[in-house]
């Protein structure tokens, strides 16, 4: 784009002497709260010193002071005096609960309440306040298809009164809502084409109650101009220090005249009535829709200080060429998002993914529907998501201030994020709440990345924001975590390095080949051939063949429990009464009781074992309804791999094997069909060592790596059977995930990988899952 900026350079170094405070930092934060000048601070403290004020009820002059600030407001908002009339509250919030306290319906309530999926948190409370039954949420395009396909019937032929809330501007992703749909649901009504929020039912017949229009400006008029004069809402509020930074505490809900008429207010206070009597149920209200609504005194030298919020705008940035300052200013603020979302769409990884996902609606290709904001999360080369957890401390560790989450928009955020209700309530469940750095769940984001931006703002701050995410995203990720200096950082984001580090998340023995694994919470020993009990029993039948789930897949629902600290381990079947099996059998045992060796073949290897007995032999055939079943136990004397060194158990191929959640999360991104949790497509890949990094099929690139104090070898690649299709859970076979990984990796069967031990561990080795992970890659020559 052209850099025709909106500011003129003089104009932004007498803004730049007005914030020296910010030094080397970057603020980015303006739609959360704007920062103030200073002389707008000197300014505000000599009208205090240079003043008595006192109470507006004792002092006429304060009380003034006060209705100047409120013809200060109206005039701000090209609002006339005798049309509207300014309630002082302490925030926007307050403003809104107001109208929600107090808003009539009609008779019976019949009226209806209708809201915006992408609204502040405080718009969804009114559904607790309004005092009507019918309430309905709008989709974007549901709301503006009342402003493109307009009705002959008018508003008004109902007797009851209807309310619509929506945002001038929406704080999740800066999108402008035409304010042109003001007037339209004023004179047509509405469309009812939301959902019913009581009965969940879908409507799309006429409302033509008397309509009125709430706006959530609050976000809007921070770098935007409102002209009420022009669009004449019924009511809209603000949060005076989203426009000035300063004073924090004030806000105020505008009212017409036509709005007033709906505002039912029983409460008064002091300050509002002309007389109150104690011993009889009478008082008179004082005239002025005002006083009605603003109980007590007034914080009025904080309201006093807003004169010098309007005057400091004005005064940096004038009116010129036919914009007002608020024009100038939303102009302004929307090429600095446009020049950043620019260089952002740029950014690109070495096999030409996109490295930034954004969240908008129409782009930004115009500033009367686009505000100053860049809203996105960042993608890894293979298309998993960044959790904006981790971009908040980078952002920290280069002094750069941000906004990462829902940002109390939970509507947008899930229309933006795609997400159903049911991931939200997963995503709760799995301990995310609102304003956590519980950024990822199961690879889907819980929020996003704001950057938002003040008439203060340098094209420099952009292209710091824009310079960091080049450095530290098109890079791997332990140059990122070089980065993180966990003493850099705010307290709040202080853990979020460690967990970005390789985590061992779960540890899984197979006691019993091919039969269901026992999960480790904890820790667990190692032996010479891998974890101690892993693959130490198979299952034979009549002619003494150990059977596996390529032939008999309900194997998976046989759930061994280790009761270390009793001996002995407990065979499950659902519908069966469970088993025990002694875990060990001393040698000079075998002699003396009832036990017969055996011999069988896993992967053409020769092993021994001992039967344990005809009670689990028995168990074990009804179970899988197959006669002559038994249970074989290793003999102590293991078995040496073909063609290895290594010694291993029962397994196929290796001591251990490793599968990596990111990788598994990447798979099923790429899966179409036959969706499931995560965590049971990762069961079906069978392995001991569960581990998450942060990008996927890192593993690939594994030399050694070290848990704990234990050292392990790669062995190689992990080439994948049917056994894969195996759901671990319900034992039905699928096509996926194997016709996937065949796919994507060009008919290469090969998922995880196997390791060893690279020397014998001691008697009380034992790997635990809070170990730290140390990982050595390959060379490349």
């Amino acid at each position: 784009m052209s850099l025709n900026w909106e500011l003129t350079e003089v104009e932004e170094k007498l803004i730049s002497n007005e914030f020296k405070r910010i030094g080397d930092n970057t603020y980015l934060d303006h739609a959360g709260s704007t920062l103030y000048a200073e002389s707008q601070i000197d300014a505000s403290g000599k009208l205090l010193k240079e003043n008595l004020f006192c109470n507006p009820h004792t002092c006429k002059i304060t009380g003034d002071l006060v209705d100047q600030v409120r013809y200060r407001i109206l005039q701000h908002f090209n609002a006339d005096a005798l049309e509207y009339s300014v309630v002082f509250t302490s925030n926007a919030t307050a403003a809104i609960k107001t109208v929600a306290e107090t808003f009539d319906f009609g008779a019976q309530e019949q009226g209806n309440f209708y809201y915006c999926q992408e609204n502040h948190t405080s718009v969804l409370g009114m559904r607790e306040l309004v005092k009507t039954s019918n309430k309905f949420v709008l989709t974007q395009p549901e709301l503006l298809s009342n402003l493109e396909n307009g009705h002959d019937l008018l508003a008004g032929t109902r007797t009851g009164n209807s309310l619509l809330v929506f945002s001038a501007q929406c704080n999740f992703s800066g999108y402008k809502m035409p304010l042109e749909l003001i007037e339209v649901v004023q004179k047509q009504g509405l469309l009812k084409r939301g959902t019913q929020i009581s009965g969940h039912t879908q409507t799309n017949e006429p409302d033509l109650n008397n309509f009125y229009v709430f706006l959530d400006s609050a976000a809007f008029v921070g770098t935007s101009y409102l002209d009420v004069g022009k669009y004449k809402p019924d009511f809209f509020c603000v949060s005076f220090y989203k426009m000035f930074g300063y004073p924090t505490g004030v806000g105020a809900l505008i009212v017409s005249k036509r709005g007033q008429s709906v505002l039912l207010k029983q409460y008064y206070g002091g300050g509002t009535v002309n007389i109150a009597m104690t011993r009889d149920n009478f008082h008179e209200k004082r005239v002025g829709f005002s006083s009605h609504f603003e109980d007590g005194t007034l914080s009025f030298l904080t309201i006093a200080n807003l004169l010098e919020g309007f005057s400091t705008l004005e005064r940096l940035v004038p009116a010129k060429e036919g914009k007002n300052t608020m024009q100038r200013i939303s102009k302004y603020v929307y090429q600095l998002a446009k020049y950043g979302y620019d260089k952002l769409s740029a950014l690109k990884h070495a096999n030409g993914q996109p490295l930034v996902k954004f969240y908008n609606h129409n782009g930004y290709g115009d500033y009367k529907y686009q505000g100053g904001v860049i809203t996105f999360n960042i993608l890894h080369e293979d298309g998993a998501f960044v959790g904006f957890a981790e971009v908040a401390c980078l952002a920290a560790v280069f002094d750069i201030q941000l906004r990462t989450g829902c940002f109390c928009n939970p509507g947008a955020c899930q229309w933006f994020l795609q997400l159903s209700n049911s991931d939200i309530r997963k995503q709760y469940e799995s301990g995310h709440i609102c304003s956590d750095y519980n950024d990822l769940v199961d690879g889907i984001p819980t929020g996003a990345v704001r950057v938002s931006f003040g008439y203060m703002t340098r094209k420099q701050d952009v292209d710091k924001i824009v310079s960091m995410i080049k450095e530290c995203y098109l890079s791997s990720s332990e140059e990122r975590l070089k980065h993180m200096d966990s003493d850099k950082l705010p307290k709040a984001l202080q853990h979020i390095p460690a967990r970005l580090k390789p985590q061992l998340k779960e540890i899984c023995i197979y006691p019993v080949k091919s039969c269901g694994a026992f999960k480790v919470t904890d820790s667990w020993p190692l032996t010479t051939t891998g974890f101690l009990y892993d693959r130490g029993w198979m299952i034979v039948d009549a002619s003494g063949m150990a059977i596996t789930q390529k032939h008999q897949t309900r194997l998976c629902l046989i759930k061994p429990i280790i009761h270390d600290q009793k001996g002995s381990m407990e065979l499950t079947f659902t519908g069966m009464k469970s088993i025990h099996v002694n875990l060990e059998i001393a040698k000079e045992q075998l002699d003396i009781i009832n036990t017969t060796f055996c011999q069988s073949k896993v992967c053409d290897d020769l092993v021994s074992g001992y039967d344990c007995g005809d009670e689990v032999g028995n168990w074990l055939s009804d179970c899988l309804e197959t006669p002559g079943l038994r249970l074989i136990k290793q003999y102590a004397e293991r078995r040496a791999q073909t063609g290895s060194a290594k010694d291993i158990a029962l397994s196929n191929q290796a001591q251990f094997l490793l599968i990596n959640r990111s990788s598994v999360r990447w798979l099923t991104q790429k899966i179409t069909t036959e969706k499931e949790p995560l965590s049971t497509t990762v069961d079906r890949f069978r392995a001991n060592l569960i581990i998450e990094t942060q990008t996927a099929l890192e593993e690939t690139e594994f030399d050694t790596l070290t848990i704990g104090d234990t050292e392990f070898k790669v062995d190689g690649f992990c080439t994948r059977c049917q056994m894969i299709c195996i759901d671990q859970h319900s034992g039905q076979k699928t096509a996926e995930p194997l016709r996937t990984i065949a796919r994507e990796f060009n008919g290469k069967i090969r998922f995880g990988i196997y390791l060893s031990l690279l020397k014998v561990p001691d008697n009380n080795a034992q790997i635990s899952c809070h170990d730290k992970i140390i990982i050595k890659k390959k060379t490349i020559e």
